[in-house]
């Protein structure tokens, strides 16, 4: 369950952004959309989703890619560039294209997250100065680096490396630990690298692998972010296919089905090497089951929809938070809104998944469907160049900008009370274009 995400000097924003799944305070409604952890004697709530607003290049995917980033660098352990372009997302792999363009001198680029997982509360932080954007041949190196679990702190490292009382996660501890503490302190210390994060390096094999382990696998598994929804290539792969069968899977079919597709059912042809497979329309006529490839025959959106259900469905089923790049692009809003409203269910949404997305869509901008605090919106300053992030909820109740609940916020968004809105104007550039055309006619 995710509480909370920080960034700073990531691409377009400069200064901190806190992107905050923690329910806002006073906020009323819609309580079924809020989660519960209790840890101990705390209790920690979190929204079940949250959809992002902005205009154009505003900086609503750089959200979406910092914590794409951040992933990438924690799973891979460490701050050098990637030896392969695995992500669209290709800052992630290529860190020199991480900080604000605009900034003459270096600033530290920094990344923590909050998330529960095993009913247990981590806190991670990373801040590495890897110098200016598109500087390829600076000397990078990790400038804070901190854990903290229940609250309480475990290793903080900065020039040197601290390492609190273990007591708070003694039944993690590697066994090795309990009789070397000391010598553990001074191996730790001694091979600590500039660019390798602590935590995945002498933490885990020294220290507490169990707790790294806990926490990766949140990382890799439950924090699915998507950086770029059109670049899903839904692949499925099958242990020994059998020649000329196609294999149809149930659910994603029923579902495609109430989406509306132009076949009977989907399914999937393995490929003769048995490694990836195809997608394939499936009709019966004629008592002959007909199959063709779907991307030749269904819609654009039905199979956008086909490639992003799954995803919903591994959420569902894990718990885990879908970070989803215009989630709702060529698919209609009502299917959308279904989706939304069983994320909010608890009677469907029992392992605590929850969904985040941008778009461009104002039908989502409805009280009844989301909460204010589930509301964010980005704008990004003409001069400075620099994105803001904040929430509806962040605009006071009362007084004359004060947003209240029940209000149009459809109506209230496209007349700029909340920002987050550009007005755009082509006409003079067309003008230009088509006068110069008619002065080259008469000539």
């Amino acid at each position: 369950m995710l509480l909370e995400f920080k960034t700073v000097n990531y691409r377009s924003f400069k200064n901190e952004m806190v992107f905050s799944m923690i329910p806002a305070q006073k906020q009323k409604g819609l309580d079924y959309s809020i989660q519960k952890e209790k840890i101990g004697s705390n209790e920690y709530k979190a929204l079940s989703s949250a959809v992002i607003y902005g205009p154009n290049a505003s900086g609503k995917t750089n959200i979406i890619g910092a914590m794409d980033t951040f992933r990438s660098i924690l799973i891979r352990g460490n701050i050098k560039n990637a030896e392969n372009i695995s992500s669209i997302n290709v800052a992630s792999t290529k860190l020199e294209l991480i900080p604000f363009c605009e900034d003459a001198e270096p600033s530290p680029v920094g990344f923590s997250i909050k998330f529960i997982e095993n009913n247990i509360l981590v806190e991670y932080k990373l801040v590495m100065d890897i110098g200016n954007f598109l500087d390829n041949d600076y000397e990078r190196s990790i400038v804070e680096e901190s854990l903290s679990i229940n609250n309480n702190e475990i290793f903080t490292r900065d020039e040197n490396l601290h390492i609190a009382k273990l007591d708070p996660i003694s039944k993690f501890l590697n066994d090795s630990i309990e009789n070397n503490m000391k010598s553990a302190l001074v191996i730790s210390q001694n091979g600590l690298s500039t660019t390798d994060l602590f935590l995945t390096s002498g933490f885990k094999s020294i220290f507490s692998t169990k707790i790294v382990n806990l926490i990766l696998n949140w990382v890799e598994n439950k924090f699915m972010v998507i950086y770029r929804t059109d670049s899903i290539q839904l692949a499925r792969k099958f242990a020994d296919p059998e020649e000329d069968t196609i294999y149809v899977e149930k659910t994603l079919s029923e579902a495609a089905s109430e989406f509306g597709i132009n076949s009977n059912i989907l399914g999937y042809k393995p490929t003769k090497e048995g490694a990836e497979s195809v997608l394939l329309s499936i009709f019966n006529k004629n008592k002959r089951n007909l199959a063709v490839p779907a991307e030749i025959f269904e819609s654009y959106g039905t199979i956008r929809f086909v490639n992003e259900f799954p995803l919903v469905i591994r959420a569902l089923l894990t718990g885990a938070i879908l970070v989803i790049d215009e989630f709702d692009a060529s698919i209609h809003p009502m299917a959308l809104m279904n989706i939304i409203n069983i994320f909010h269910n608890d009677d469907i949404n029992k392992n605590h998944a929850q969904l985040v997305f941008n778009t461009h869509n104002p039908i989502f901008l409805n009280g009844n469907l989301f909460r204010r605090d589930e509301i964010k919106f980005v704008e990004r300053d003409d001069i400075t160049h620099e994105s803001t992030h904040y929430s509806l909820s962040d605009f006071k109740t009362s007084g004359a900008n004060g947003v209240r609940k029940g209000e149009d916020y459809m109506k209230n968004y496209f007349i700029s009370r909340f920002g987050a809105i550009k007005d755009v104007d082509f006409s003079p550039i067309l003008e230009a274009i088509l006068f110069d055309e008619g002065e080259e006619d008469n000539e």
